[in-house]
């Protein structure tokens, strides 16, 4: 199984480029971060990216393959078709803008992938109260390929409505275990994420935790 970052997005609505963002307590960057999570728990790690433009840096890190968009603005669904086209290899993709995201959250979704049923191509998180699926933090085998096929044919780029309902295996989580899901997209939420890295931070280490990254900036 290959470990993809989906690290393709613009950050438009942030502002400034989210994998390159690090929280309190934390030394590196999130693309860094979301990498070091997937290597811990899958046979190699991929970047999904843009397609550079023109003299435009695209998120890279040393060692690791960067796969880009066949198309360009078609979004995480051109990430993933991109990487499956590339691979042809089981991919547990992975945002980057989840700084929460955890080693015992993704070992769940790879345990629940180990025992799903033949016919299951796509293995996804779904929030139990709201029925949110959770497409971006999700497993896509290598025959999920001609659905994206047959999706980009048919303009379809909703990653949860690519693969049939009945070929998708859901691994339920509450709202009191969604903090691994807490995404950052809005200047609120980077505001929102640092108070709650900060809180953790001084909890694991006191002021010592503050002061070093005081010393960062």
């Amino acid at each position: 199984m290959i470990g993809v970052v989906l690290a393709g997005g613009r950050s438009t609505r942030l502002g400034q480029d989210k994998v390159r963002l690090r929280l309190p307590g934390d030394g590196r960057d999130m693309l860094a971060r979301t990498a070091d999570l997937l290597a811990a728990c899958t046979d190699g790690v991929a970047i999904s990216c843009r397609a550079p433009a023109s003299g435009e840096a695209v998120p890279a890190l040393p060692g690791i393959r960067s796969i880009p968009d066949a198309e360009p603005g078609l979004g995480p669904f051109g990430g993933v078709w991109a990487a499956l086209r590339e691979l042809r290899q089981p991919l547990l993709v992975l945002s980057c803008d989840l700084p929460f995201m955890d080693a015992p959250t993704l070992r769940r979704l790879i345990d629940a992938r180990n025992a799903r049923s033949p016919e299951t191509l796509m293995t996804t998180f779904q929030q139990a109260e709201t029925g949110f699926i959770e497409a971006l933090v999700s497993i896509y085998e290598p025959a999920c390929l001609p659905f994206f096929e047959k999706a980009r044919a048919r303009s379809l780029r909703q990653l949860n409505l690519v693969i049939p309902e009945g070929r998708q295996s859901r691994v339920a989580y509450t709202k009191a275990e969604a903090l691994p899901f807490f995404n950052i997209n809005f200047p609120d939420e980077l505001e929102r994420a640092k108070r709650m890295a900060e809180a953790a931070c001084e909890q694991r280490h006191g002021t010592a935790c503050h002061a070093a990254e005081e010393g960062v900036r």
